[in-house]
């Protein structure tokens, strides 16, 4: 058994990996520019405005940027073509990666993509030095348009029409003399990129490495010292040792935030467990025991009719009917968890939480009970059909040995199968019994994430979530040996 388990935990290493894998994936091709989610939607200078405000905000989008990491490269190493620099990371700008990345396929000459890109920002700084009045007002607001048209496209018509248009409205006009010369720069640093391609450097392979200043490495390990010295700002201790980065929608730690919700998420879900486990498996065997009786056709049927209310209807329906005084029967609280002082003793807020968990706990716990219990049932039936029962039977033992001794242990392969699936939700939460119940717990928080796609948050939940399903498994396995010694996992 030890051999076994020390061999399943091994094998946690590289599964871990593989799925830390996979989630820090998804986190790189989920929509949207994560600094400026960080930033909660700011602006981060795309738009034209005032020259010092603008390079506050872009110095700010910058900070975030290497705060959270984005400006290292994606991971230890990158396979890509020789005309791609391996500097293409520190362009934290989904705009400006995907235009660049574009024109260097279409041209392969990164010096000469460079000097344009940079020819793009020099005329959008130089704008911030016109004095606008009513004269030429219209024809600032177009050009600023068009500049920040420039940073977005990499087609060929496309960038020579906002060039051409550029020129027609500053060409001839004194205030904008400086706009015009740096269009003429932008448009001959234009010219030179395209005189000057090199498309085949697209089809030359080059592997580039990065070493452990990638981003994945920083998500995992963190770059902070592990044993001696404290994490510095902007330093990350990484996934691995509880440093899950920070939420977008209040720049909160999400470990923190965890701290606050897993408790009730917790709560709820090991009540329900002790109390669906402890009603479910006593009437399953029963149930099994009276196969065919009058007891056995009721409860199956009560037990069928309470898996097939959905949990949130019941939910929707005690909220209506049992919380408000408008039908009269206002027997439980509505919402949350109930307010406690710090005059109240100990049994006065357990007896205040209680109170408020009572509906929860009731939704987990009912159809928890019929879909176990059904399984519990199959469980005994077919242990009470082996021949090693009937033997027993033979032997003169009675019935009440013959189920609990012989029979009911052999049973419970079923539900520790079903027990190692709840190990996921102990962390992830019930999303519709929580928001229905303003419970702040796992699942609340979840779908706040989601909504407002906070994904440092979604991606932390996504792999504690696969990391408790290997736990799961492992426990699972363990108690199968212990329920039945037939089963070995040493061969």
């Amino acid at each position: 058994m030890f051999k076994y388990i020390a061999k399943r935990i091994a094998y946690f290493i590289p599964t871990l990996l593989i799925i830390s894998l996979i989630t820090f994936g998804l986190s790189k091709i989920t929509p949207g520019d994560p600094v400026k989610l960080a930033l909660g939607n700011r602006d981060s200078g795309g738009d034209a405005g005032q020259a010092l405000e603008k390079m506050a905000s872009e110095k700010a989008y910058y900070e975030k940027a290497e705060n959270l990491g984005l400006n290292l490269p994606t991971f230890y190493l990158a396979l890509t073509s020789a005309a791609e620099p391996d500097t293409m990371h520190k362009f934290v700008k989904k705009v400006d990666k995907e235009t660049l990345s574009s024109l260097i396929s279409q041209y392969g000459n990164w010096k000469e993509i460079a000097a344009y890109h940079k020819q793009i920002k020099d005329l959008e700084y130089s704008l911030f030095d016109v004095v606008v009045d009513n004269t030429i007002f219209e024809n600032m607001k177009e050009v600023k348009q068009k500049v920040q048209l420039l940073y977005m496209t990499s087609d060929d018509m496309d960038i020579n029409n906002h060039i051409q248009s550029l020129i027609k409205n500053t060409e001839g006009q004194p205030r904008l003399n400086s706009v015009y010369l740096k269009t003429q720069k932008l448009q001959a640093a234009y010219n030179e990129m395209k005189e000057k391609k090199t498309p085949l450097q697209n089809y030359i392979p080059s592997l580039k490495w990065y070493g452990t200043e990638n981003q994945y490495h920083r998500w995992l390990f963190g770059n902070a010292p592990w044993f001696f010295g404290e994490a510095q700002p902007g330093q990350s201790k990484g996934f691995l040792r509880g440093d899950f980065g920070q939420s977008y929608l209040d720049s909160r730690p999400i470990a923190s935030k965890l701290a606050d919700a897993i408790p009730w998420t917790l709560l709820m879900n090991i009540l329900s467990l002790v109390i669906f486990y402890s009603i479910s498996i006593p009437v399953g065997v029963f149930s099994a025991t009276n196969k065919g009786s009058k007891a056995d056709r009721i409860s199956t049927f009560v037990l069928f009719l309470m898996y097939s209310l959905p949990n949130f209807w019941i939910a929707t329906l005690l909220v209506t009917f049992i919380t408000t005084d408008e039908y009269g029967l206002n027997l439980f609280p509505t919402y949350g968890l109930g307010e406690v002082d710090d005059d109240m003793s100990f049994l006065e807020v357990a007896g205040t939480r209680a109170y408020h968990l009572v509906l929860p706990v009731f939704c987990l716990v009912y159809g928890g009970i019929a879909y176990v219990s059904r399984q519990m049932r199959t469980g005994m039936l077919n242990t009470l059909g082996q021949d090693y029962i009937r033997t027993a039977r033979a032997k003169g033992n009675d019935e009440k040995t013959v189920v609990w001794k012989h029979a009911f242990r052999n049973s419970l392969i079923p539900i520790i199968t079903i027990f190692a699936g709840i190990f996921p939700a102990l962390i992830g939460g019930s999303f519709v019994i929580e928001y229905i119940f303003s419970i702040p717990g796992m699942g609340k928080l979840a779908l706040e994430a989601l909504t407002a796609r906070d994904f440092p948050m979604i991606f932390t939940v996504m792999m504690l979530g696969a990391i408790l399903t290997l736990v799961g498994n492992l426990v699972a396995d363990i108690m199968y040996s212990v329920v039945d010694p037939r089963i070995s996992f040493d061969k």
